[in-house]
C-alpha cells in the first residue's frame, strides 16, 4: 500500500463543509471523509508552522525534537519519516512544503556532504525530495525570505511571466492603476490575483504530485504539502469572487476577553496582526478571500482524487487530509495562530484506507483526543514496520480506522516558545522562560505560562467558544491543580532515551553474569556453575 499524506498550511478545522461550514462548500474532501474516518478533536503540537511540522515529520513534542519555532534546525540525527518509513521498505517523498531548517553546523560537525543523500534527507526531514517549494518568495531589505531558488517561480518565468519574482508580483498580487497590488497588504485580499488560475500555486503543486506519482515505485510514502490557504490572502479569478462580506460568519470575541486578559494574551491582541483583525473591513476583506483559496484547494483535491480513481491509485493509496495549524481570522481579537484556542490549535483530520479491514468505519467521525504525532507512527503500522514506541511519541490510528475502541489518552498538548517574538522582550522574561503549555481533556482546555506567569483555563462544555478565562477566579481550582499534575505527568515522560527500546533493554537483565561480570559474589557456589566455570580451572602453565 502507498500513503498520500496531504497538508494544508492554515486551514482551520471549521471551514469544511463536512465540519458543518454553511457557506463554504468542500464536496471532495467531503467525499473523502465519506469514504473514511474523520477525526473531530485532532490537535496539533504547536500552533507555529515549523515546530507544528516537526513534530508531524518525526512524531514527537516540541521539547523532544528541539524546533519550538520558525527558523530553528532540526538537529542532525533526529528519527524522521522518512528514516522509519524507509527501514519498513517504504520510500518517503517530498512534494511542497516543509519549512525544515538543517541543522548545518551539526551537518559540518559530522561531515555530512550537503549534496550526498544522506545530507540531503538530513536537510529535508528525512524526505527524497520530488520538489521542495515553502512558497514565501518575498523581498526583504536582506533579499529573498528564503535563499534557495522557487522551483515555482522559475515555473511562472517558463511560463512567460516577467520579472525576478512573479510569485510575489503575479501569483500573490493583484492589478491596481497598472501598479502592482500587493496581496501583503490586505486591503488586496478581495482582487483577483494577476495570475492564469492553472498556473497558481495550488493547481501547480497538485500537477506535480501527480508527475510523482505517475513514476513512483511502490510503496511509497507522497507528501503532497500544500502553500494555501497561507498567507497572503489573496486567490485568482474566479475564486475571489465566490464569497463575499454576507458569507463572513460572526467574529467569536467578547469585550470580556480584553478585561484583565492574561499577559501574552495581551501582548498579541495588541500586536500588529491582532489589532489588525480585529477590524471589520480586515474580516470582511481577508475571509471571502480565505475561502477562496479553500474552494480553489477543494477543486485541485477533486482533480487529485479522480485521476487516483482513474488510474487504479485510489485502490492501493492511504490518503490523509490535515493541516499544520488553523487562523484565528480576528476571532478573540487575533489573527494568525499562536495560542491555544481552537481556530489555531485544532486541525481538520481525515484518513481514507482502501483496504478491507477499514471498511466497518467508513463515513464514520472520531471524537477522541488525536495529535499530529500520531500519524507516524499509523503510517509505519500501514507499512508494515515494528512499532518504535521509545522514539515516537504518537500512537497509532489505526484501530479507529477498523471501527475498534481502544483505550485512549485522556488529554492532549501542545508548546509554544514565544522567546523570539517581541513580547518575549515586553514582558522582561527570558527566553527559557517565554513558554506556554497546552492541556486538553474533552472538556476543559488549560495553559501553563512559565515565568512566573499566571494559568488560563476554559470550560469547552458550558462555553464552547473559549470566551471565559475561569484562571482568573478561584472557583476551579481543583481542575487546575488535575491539569498541573497532568502536565507533571508528560513532562517526566522518557523522551530522550531513543538508543535503545523497552524490549531490549529487558533482553540485557541479568546478561553481566554471562559475560564474566560476577559483581557482589561471596563464593562460586552462590552461582549457577556455567557462570563461574571459567574461574574454576587451573592455572594455565
Amino acid at each position: 500500500m502507498n500513503i498520500l499524506y496531504i497538508m494544508f498550511d492554515q486551514l482551520r478545522f471549521d471551514y469544511l463543509s463536512c465540519a458543518g461550514h454553511p457557506h463554504l462548500q468542500t464536496p471532495h474532501i467531503d467525499a473523502l471523509a465519506a469514504r473514511g474516518v474523520r477525526f473531530t478533536r485532532a490537535y496539533v503540537q504547536s500552533p507555529t508552522c515549523g515546530s507544528s511540522r516537526m513534530s508531524s515529520y518525526t512524531g514527537r513534542y516540541p521539547s523532544s525534537h528541539g524546533v519550538q519555532f520558525n527558523g530553528y534546525p532540526l538537529r542532525v540525527g533526529e528519527w524522521t519519516m522518512g528514516d522509519h518509513l524507509r527501514k519498513a521498505g517504504m520510500g518517503c517523498h517530498l512534494i511542497g512544503k516543509t519549512h525544515m531548517v538543517a541543522d548545518a553546523d551539526g551537518m559540518q560537525r559530522l561531515g555530512l556532504a550537503p549534496d550526498s543523500v544522506i545530507g540531503v534527507r538530513q536537510s529535508e526531514c528525512g524526505f527524497d525530495p520530488y520538489v521542495r517549494d515553502d512558497g514565501l518568495w518575498a523581498e526583504g531589505p536582506d533579499g529573498f525570505y528564503d535563499a534557495k531558488r522557487s522551483p515555482y517561480n522559475e515555473y511562472l518565468k517558463e511560463k512567460g511571466y516577467p520579472g525576478g519574482n512573479p510569485w510575489n508580483d503575479f501569483a500573490n498580487a493583484g492589478v491596481e492603476g497598472g501598479d502592482v497590488a500587493s496581496g501583503w497588504f490586505m486591503v488586496n485580499a478581495d482582487k483577483p490575483a494577476n495570475i492564469a488560475e492553472e498556473d497558481s500555486e495550488t493547481p501547480w503543486l497538485t500537477t506535480r504530485a501527480m508527475e510523482f506519482i505517475d513514476q513512483a515505485e511502490a510503496p511509497w510514502c507522497a507528501h503532497l504539502s500544500y502553500i494555501k490557504p497561507h498567507w497572503p490572502y489573496i486567490v485568482p479569478a474566479p475564486y475571489h469572487g465566490m464569497y463575499g462580506p454576507e458569507h463572513v460568519l460572526p467574529v467569536v470575541r467578547s469585550d470580556a476577553e480584553r478585561e484583565d486578559a492574561h499577559p501574552v494574551f495581551q501582548g498579541m491582541m495588541n500586536n500588529q496582526i491582532g489589532k489588525t483583525f480585529s477590524r471589520d473591513e480586515v474580516r470582511e476583506k481577508v475571509i471571502p478571500a480565505y475561502m477562496g483559496l479553500i474552494k480553489q484547494a477543494d477543486d485541485q483535491m477533486g482533480r487529485l482524487f479522480g485521476w487516483l480513481e482513474d488510474t487504479g491509485r485510489m485502490q492501493d493509496t492511504m490518503i490523509v487530509v490535515t493541516s499544520d495549524h488553523g487562523d484565528y481570522l480576528g476571532d478573540h481579537w487575533l489573527g494568525e495562530k499562536n495560542l491555544f484556542h481552537d481556530p489555531s490549535i485544532k486541525v481538520p483530520l481525515i484518513i481514507y484506507d482502501p483496504r478491507a479491514d477499514a471498511d466497518a468505519a467508513r463515513g464514520t467521525t472520531c471524537d477522541e483526543l488525536v495529535e499530529a504525532i500520531d500519524l507516524l507512527p499509523t503510517f509505519l503500522e500501514a507499512a508494515g514496520g515494528d512499532p518504535a514506541p521509545h522514539i515516537l511519541e504518537g500512537r497509532s490510528l489505526m484501530p479507529f480506522l477498523r471501527g475498534e475502541s481502544p483505550d485512549w489518552r485522556e488529554y492532549a498538548v501542545a508548546e509554544f516558545d514565544y522567546s523570539t517574538m517581541p513580547l518575549c522582550g515586553k514582558l522582561e522574561l527570558e527566553p527559557k522562560d517565554a513558554r506556554l503549555f497546552m492541556v486538553t481533556d474533552k472538556r476543559w482546555k488549560f495553559m501553563h505560562a512559565e515565568g512566573g506567569l499566571r494559568p488560563m483555563l476554559f470550560d469547552m462544555e458550558n462555553d464552547p467558544d473559549e470566551l471565559v478565562d475561569l484562571a482568573k477566579g478561584e472557583a476551579h481550582q481543583e481542575v487546575i491543580d488535575l491539569m498541573y499534575d497532568r502536565l507533571l505527568e508528560w513532562g517526566l515522560r522518557m523522551s530522550q532515551r531513543i538508543t535503545l527500546s523497552d524490549a531490549q533493554i529487558k533482553a540485557r537483565r541479568g546478561t553481566s553474569g554471562r559475560k564474566g561480570i560476577l559483581l557482589g559474589v561471596y563464593e562460586a557456589d552462590e552461582l549457577a556453575p556455567e557462570l563461574t566455570e571459567k574461574y574454576r580451572r587451573p592455572v594455565p602453565q
